[in-house]
């Protein structure tokens, strides 16, 4: 889908553990204003259901996983997260929904804005308007 695009970042194993790393400068989309981790998500229930008008987010499953569809109202991708090296960039203006979240799921989000309420768009329908495609 346009503008969404798949990060891999450095994971170095080694027999101490492992460890995922990404630089701000040098790897991300945006410099980062703000992050939050999702975790301790019931079964069943679906987080995100939203987009956003200039926000853009970087996601990473540290731990566990989950299921993750975006949409820019004329296609839906749907994706597995579950390596703690691989992130997927939401830019603006993306319809972003993830469900299915293991136990142990903690999903790290990297925001390029500062929390907005006014910057979220919660009804499909008025995301669909926003961006042209409803019909």
């Amino acid at each position: 889908m346009p503008g969404v695009v798949r990060y891999r970042f450095p994971w170095v194993r080694d027999p101490r553990g492992n460890l995922a790393v990404g630089e701000f400068e040098k790897e991300f989309p945006f410099r980062p204003q703000r992050y939050f981790i999702v975790s301790g998500v019931p079964s069943g229930a679906t987080r995100g259901e939203h987009a956003h008008k200039k926000c853009h987010q970087l996601l990473i499953c540290a731990q566990g996983q989950i299921r993750l569809s975006v949409d820019d109202g004329k296609s839906r991708f749907e994706t597995r997260l579950d390596q703690p090296n691989v992130g997927i960039y939401i830019p603006n203006m993306i319809w972003c929904e993830h469900w299915q979240y293991s136990a142990d799921a903690a999903l790290l989000v990297f925001a390029s804005q500062p929390y907005d309420p006014a910057d979220d768009i919660r009804e499909y329908s008025a995301f669909l308007n926003a961006v042209g495609a409803a019909g």
